[in-house]
């Protein structure tokens, strides 16, 4: 029961299955193999049910029931099938197909040739292996779509959320040490005489490649950009809005075979070749140099956030302004800075805090700031912050008065997993159903076996 009330019925398992990504989805050396069930038109493989009972123990899942883990999947597979058949949904294919084919040509781009790729994938062709990818992200949105539609008018009121810990307030897990933090994070700007070394740089290797070199040995040996440079500097199919604007004006502004001059972009300088250009699509090779700063350009960034620092600790700018003045991060600077965990709350897990931003919270109690200190941000760039330790949450028992919007975001998904367990039972004695025979003796808690039987 624990772990219903953590991640409820449906709920959980529908994150499980459309949270990933590519990358987590296909793994090199895993071949497609026999079919678990058919449910409708829709197909889970022995391999899906392998995929994520292994997901499940690494996030923690108490149980390691195949027959469970099938019976969460029979039951996403059947909102999948009920969402292409839904007018209300939009149907992108288009879309989804157009997208299938990007995220092949990421993959591409981190292996030096595509028989390589397709051989570590195990895939006899990109037909397959572009199949697999369309396959995966199709469910991702048909089946993200019907949740919604089901759950959209879902709410519960102040008495249900009572109800539902008065009910569970026995079983409910203790809540860890906890902080809520707000950042002020920045990209150390380069000096002119840099961003003009890595101008020149990139001009000579031009004039290198126009005097007879080849881009595609040139990209292999300066380029910084680690997917591409093994391949030649290559991207393949790449479409209208994948890429950052200034190398898609400069890549597109282009005839075949033509090189830019050298292009900035967040990334750093590049010079660009357009290969093709077919439709929507087209194909370039780059060669990047990043705009990796040097020590001192670090420290000059530390010490303006630093100045910034002592603006706030002398109430001379609050934090929540200086971060929409000066921070350069997207994802916080509209929303005072604050950092938010996992779960979309402002409260996070001590544990969970990476190491570098946990060593530099260490011994700073409620509405102290750190100094400035450098980092990396998820691109691996260096970046240099400073951060606020807006509230401490020592651990405790889960209760109203401290966690009601916790408890709340709990009743609302347990009442979300009704409404979904209640729909796909009204589908049963409508919707094809067929389980292999393998699993004869699950006794699954719907009547699948029962409504496989009829058909």
């Amino acid at each position: 029961m624990i772990n219903k009330l953590k991640i409820t019925f449906l709920l959980g398992v529908f994150t499980m299955l459309f949270s990933g990504n590519i990358n987590a989805q296909l793994k090199k050396g895993q071949l497609v193999d026999g079919i678990a069930a058919v449910i409708g038109d829709e197909i889970v493989l022995e391999s899906d049910v392998e995929e994520q009972m292994n997901y499940g123990k690494q996030q923690g899942a108490s149980t390691t029931d195949r027959c469970e883990f099938l019976e969460n999947l029979i039951n996403n597979k059947l909102l999948v099938y009920e969402a292409k058949r839904d007018t209300l949904i939009d149907n992108r294919s288009a879309a989804i197909k157009d997208g299938a084919n990007a995220k092949y040509n990421q993959l591409l781009s981190q292996f030096p040739d595509e028989k390589s790729m397709l051989a570590a994938y195990k895939f006899r062709n990109q037909f397959e292996m572009k199949n697999a990818i369309e396959k995966i992200d199709t469910d991702q949105y048909y089946g993200q779509a019907k949740y919604g539609r089901i759950t959209e008018k879902a709410d519960v009121t102040p008495n249900e959320v009572t109800d539902f810990f008065n009910l569970y307030k026995s079983q409910l897990p203790e809540i860890k040490d906890e902080v809520s933090l707000s950042q002020i994070m920045m990209y150390p700007k380069l000096t002119e005489a840099h961003k003009e070394e890595l101008i020149g740089k990139l001009k000579k290797i031009k004039a290198d490649i126009v005097g007879g070199e080849s881009f595609e040995s040139q990209a292999r040996i300066y380029s910084e950009d680690q997917g591409t440079a093994p391949n030649g500097g290559l991207m393949k199919n790449i479409f209208k809005g994948q890429m950052v604007k200034p190398f898609e004006a400069a890549a597109l502004n282009l005839q075949e075979g033509e090189i830019s001059d050298p292009v900035e972009s967040e990334f750093g300088y590049h010079i660009i070749q357009l290969v093709k250009k077919s439709g929507k699509a087209y194909d370039a090779r780059h060669i990047l140099l990043m705009a990796t700063p040097t020590d001192a350009e670090i420290t000059t960034a530390k010490q303006k956030l630093d100045s910034i620092r002592g603006l706030v600790l002398a109430e001379k700018l609050s934090f929540k302004d200086a971060s929409f003045k000066f921070s350069d991060d997207k994802k916080t600077k509209f929303n005072a800075g604050v950092i938010t965990g996992g779960d979309g709350s402002s409260k996070i897990e001590r544990e969970s805090i990476p190491g570098v931003i946990s060593y530099e919270l260490a011994g700073l109690n409620k509405n102290d700031i750190t100094t400035a200190f450098d980092d990396e941000d998820e691109r691996k760039r260096k970046v240099v912050k400073i951060i606020k330790i807006e509230d401490v949450i020592p651990s405790h028992q889960i209760t109203l008065e401290t966690d009601y919007d916790r408890i709340k975001q709990m009743a609302l998904n347990k009442k979300k997993s009704e409404m979904i367990e209640k729909f796909v039972n009204s589908k049963l004695p409508t919707t094809f159903i067929s389980i292999d025979g393998r699993y004869d003796s699950c006794d699954f808690k719907g009547n699948w076996k029962k409504e496989s039987l009829k058909k």
